[in-house]
């Protein structure tokens, strides 16, 4: 079995970060792992509050999994602080893992922040350069390529801009975008497009995190990038499609929608 591990924050409410991809890792035949760079008091209506792990543990639970486990794609999530973002980028350096998937994330579906201007920078300079591929929405690619984005013109831009910060690829979620889901992927020559229907319902807590993981755990199973994208979008679209109404915000998908739709 191939495996994946993803370096991210927990979401106690189970629809986001670590849980999510976790889940998003077993539906997809990987073995998944985690180690856990925050804590974060959330629910499917608010952030509470969020607590980080020392970058010591941070790199110990690295440690932990590389000196021992083989691993084929590494997924990166929330990333709170500098010092965190640097003890991520300073065992990756160290052990080298092929397939690295970056989900930006810097606020909830609530709309909380989750990342503070300075992590920002610091993830731009260190990890995003290591990446086979930065996953941001449209909010993040705003903030990223420091321009707005209204059109699929914008998005095919804005991926251009992140692509000359030494990613192999970006990939530009669509989701905030009118009309129909459509995703952007640039690999510094081509564009892709990846587009699918936009499902009516307010479930989608964790989809950038079921997405991003869903890319990482087909490029662990040896897809290559364009296919990888698209059979992670098919997935999460139908998460989506089958989500749960659980919670009085926004609710979760259903990341195990193949093996039950209630």
């Amino acid at each position: 079995m191939k495996t994946a591990l993803t370096i991210a924050g927990s979401d106690c409410s189970g629809g986001a970060g670590i849980q999510a991809d976790l889940k998003t890792m077993s539906s997809l035949g990987v073995f998944g792992m985690s180690v856990v760079v925050c804590v974060v008091a959330e629910n499917t209506s608010r952030v509470i509050s969020i607590l980080d792990i020392t970058p010591k543990m941070i790199e110990e639970q690295m440690d932990a999994i590389f000196e021992d486990i083989n691993v084929d794609a590494v997924k990166i999530g929330m990333l709170s602080t500098p010092v965190c973002i640097e003890a991520v980028y300073k065992k990756l350096i160290e052990y080298k893992p092929k397939n690295i998937v970056v989900d930006p994330v810097m606020y909830a579906k609530n709309g909380c922040a989750l990342m503070p201007p300075s992590s920002v920078d610091c993830l731009l300079k260190t990890i995003v350069p290591l990446a086979t591929v930065i996953t941001p929405n449209i909010p993040e690619a705003e903030c990223i390529a420091d321009m707005k984005i209204s059109t699929i013109d914008d998005m095919k831009k804005a991926c251009e801009i992140i692509h000359k910060m030494g990613v192999e690829h970006v990939l530009v979620k669509g989701g905030h975008y009118e009309g129909d889901a459509t995703d952007i992927l640039y690999d510094g020559e081509q564009f892709y497009s990846f587009v699918t229907e936009r499902i009516d319902t307010k479930n989608t807590h964790g989809t950038g995190c079921t997405l991003s993981s869903a890319i990482a755990s087909n490029l662990a199973n040896g897809e290559d990038i364009v296919s990888a994208v698209k059979h992670a979008k098919e997935y999460v679209t139908e998460a989506i499609r089958y989500s749960l109404s659980i919670g009085k915000g926004n609710g979760p998908t259903n990341h195990f929608w193949k093996f039950y739709k209630d």
